[in-house]
């Protein structure tokens, strides 16, 4: 069909769906809009629904049949909608009716409001139960403990690509978590006034079947959305999902938390007090598992690593409780003291930080920019750099040292993991420190500093050398007493 208003995809997904895809078919094409494409993404059925939706195909120009095998709702819809042509997209299950009218109502509604994100038909129940479905009316917080949006609703295919499409591991209430992933950041939800939806309720219908998967869908919802829970429910959302933001109060009570955010980072604030959340769930990219833990996380286009510290013993809860710097914290304020001192650090972005009862030290978190240079010592221990890189890389180590321990500082994890190597955008050799929350302050001696070196980066004589020349030169020392005493505590050390 063609005309001058635009052009609406209906994705249709079916899994053996013989008993009720035709019917579904014959209302999408008695719906009286006068501009759609049908696609039929049959998925992997094993009855006689290819059959039916390629003999509708046949005899309709614009319905198109797709086979793809069994991945589930998710996997169809995203497929059908890759291949769709049009501006808007409506998926309807294979067993659900369209009323005429809807579409006309729902293009007008999104062509009148640019700010629009989704056109809702109201809908009535029919099969194993009738009457009216109540949507309650849509509001973000209401959304983040129950869906009131159906599957079939009206959107912007560019809303979807926004969004990657639908998560295709989510095996149910999908089309809750693809809802929460558009409208999260806002936009609104407009519902028709007149019956668009008869919705089919029986045995083996989705809405039936997707009760058992609950613990699933609320992990779902969790890993992918914490920032949004955070906002609107005060803490992620819990399995007694109307107690979620009582309980998430609760907790607060007993762990009053505390949040330092750089202010370029602002926006992400939901995000970074909702870090336990987000460990909890295993999300990101695990870097490094022992004691600690450090985590690579993608959000909103920022790539960040989050430390998660170890539980401290009693003792040391109380420590940090009252006499002393939690590490997270430590972490934060030392990145930006190296920074303010020219020492190239990670961008240091937030640290977060738990306490039970408001007395004893709990979880403690730092959140830094995921640095760009790509080599750690490692690399020139294991002769993975160039010579020319390498000698380059080995003067910027210990110029920066100097540096450090000229400004009265020095770390006491000097280890071959913390140093982070590579080059600016005009070629020069640059080093980054990480892990620095024992950080200490005081002058430093030469001896102290060579030992400092020596201790925990393995080197060759001329290796060495090199880190002994710059270090030496920087901080006004005798280069061959620099290496002598290097030497000295390298072997005191093996």
């Amino acid at each position: 069909m063609n005309d001058t208003r635009p052009l609406v995809s209906i994705v249709v997904p079916a899994y053996n769906a013989e008993s009720y895809l035709a019917e579904t078919l014959d209302s999408l094409l008695a719906e009286g809009y006068p501009n759609t494409e049908i696609i039929v993404v049959n998925d992997g059925s094993h009855d006689a629904t290819p059959s039916i939706a390629s003999d509708y195909a046949l005899r309709h120009s614009h319905i198109i049949a797709i086979n793809q095998p069994n991945g589930g709702v998710c996997r169809a819809r995203n497929k059908g909608i890759a291949q769709a042509h049009g501006k808007y997209i409506l998926p309807v299950d294979a067993d659900d009716l369209l009323l005429p009218g809807f579409i006309t109502w729902a293009v007008d509604i999104m062509e009148k409001h640019p700010d629009a994100k989704v056109a809702v038909p109201k809908a009535e129940f029919f099969g194993a139960k009738s009457g009216e479905w109540h949507l309650p009316h849509f509001s973000l917080r209401l959304l983040a403990r129950k869906n009131m949006i159906p599957a079939t609703a009206l959107y912007r295919r560019t809303d979807w690509e926004r969004v990657g499409g639908y998560y295709e591991t989510l095996q149910a209430r999908e089309d809750w978590e693809f809802w929460i992933h558009m409208l999260k950041d806002g936009g609104q939800v407009f519902t028709s006034p007149q019956v668009g939806l008869r919705y089919r309720i029986h045995k083996g219908s989705k809405r039936t079947t997707d009760r058992q998967l609950k613990k699933q869908i609320i992990h779902a919802l969790n890993e992918r959305h914490p920032e949004f829970f955070q906002h609107q429910l005060g803490g992620p959302l819990h399995y007694h999902r109307s107690w979620s933001r009582i309980l998430n109060a609760l907790h607060r009570l007993l762990y009053p938390r505390h949040l330092t955010v750089a202010n370029d980072y602002r926006q992400a604030k939901d995000f970074f007090l909702a870090l336990p959340s987000v460990f909890r769930t295993n999300r990101g990219e695990v870097i490094y598992k022992r004691r600690n833990e450090i985590r690579r996380i993608s959000f909103k286009g920022c790539e960040y690593v989050v430390k998660a510290f170890h539980m401290p013993n009693l003792l040391n809860r109380i420590v940090y409780g009252f006499l002393r710097p939690s590490k997270a914290k430590r972490s934060y304020r030392y990145s930006l003291l190296l920074q303010q001192q020219g020492i190239g650090v990670p961008t240091p972005v937030a640290y977060y930080s738990e306490r039970f009862l408001g007395l004893f030290f709990g979880r403690s978190y730092y959140v830094s920019l995921l640095s760009t240079l790509p080599y750690t010592y490692n690399d020139i221990v294991n002769g993975n750099l160039s010579p020319s890189d390498e000698e380059d890389f080995l003067k910027a180590i210990g110029l920066t040292t100097a540096r450090l321990h000229n400004a009265g500082m020095i770390h006491h994890d000097y280890s071959r993991g913390n140093l982070l190597l590579g080059k600016n955008a005009e070629g020069k050799a640059c080093v980054e420190l990480i892990d620095l929350n024992r950080l200490r302050f005081h002058e430093i001696s030469m001896d102290e500093g060579c030992q400092n070196f020596a201790e925990r980066l393995p080197a060759t004589d001329v290796q060495r050398h090199t880190m002994a020349e710059a270090y030496a030169k920087e901080r006004g020392f005798d280069v061959e007493r620099c290496y002598e005493l290097m030497m000295k505590y390298n072997k005191e050390k093996t």
